[in-house]
């Protein structure tokens, strides 16, 4: 399952469902027709929802799912996480990637350094944030082209502009 977004709230009366999304298209979501939702990120049982509708609102997306009719129901899935399987999703285009290809990622500088590997990511206002690990070592590096040269989903390796004492 690919981690979409979370459940951030409950959205009126009838249901409705405040979704904050991790990713850059949304937009593509409609297409599917079912989402899967998890209570801890994956690390329990997905159950499966129909999406009855999904759309902007303001500068929040909200979302409707089957089943889910009212607002108790909805806030009993407050922080719950958005999911879907890999063949359900849109094909990515060049230089575009799922966060969940990039979580266990080697990445390496220019010198060919190991830096360690890809943890997490976090959204920031502006851009992405790839949280690395090296043990005890945290090292939290932009996403942005200045910073990441390339990466090589297949091989597993991303490579930075980034120095190992930084």
């Amino acid at each position: 399952m690919i981690v979409l977004g979370r459940v951030v709230a409950p959205y009126g009366v009838r249901g409705w469902l405040k979704v904050h999304p991790l990713g850059d298209d949304p937009e593509s979501w409609r297409a599917m027709p079912q989402w899967w939702l998890s209570v801890n990120d994956g690390k329990g049982d997905w159950q499966p929802y129909a999406v009855e509708a999904f759309r902007r609102h303001g500068a929040a997306w909200i979302a409707k799912l089957a089943g889910i009719d009212d607002r108790m129901q909805a806030e009993s899935l407050d922080g719950w996480y958005v999911a879907a399987p890999r063949e359900a999703l849109p094909k990515v285009g060049k230089d575009e990637y799922y966060w969940g290809d990039l979580v266990g990622m080697a990445v390496r500088n220019d010198s060919d350094d190991a830096l360690g590997t890809v943890d997490s990511l976090i959204e920031t206002g502006a851009h992405q944030v790839l949280v690395v690990r090296d043990g005890e070592t945290e090292r939290l590096l932009p996403f942005v082209d200045a910073v990441v040269k390339s990466v090589d989903v297949v091989g597993g390796c991303i490579r930075v502009a980034w120095e190992k004492d930084w």
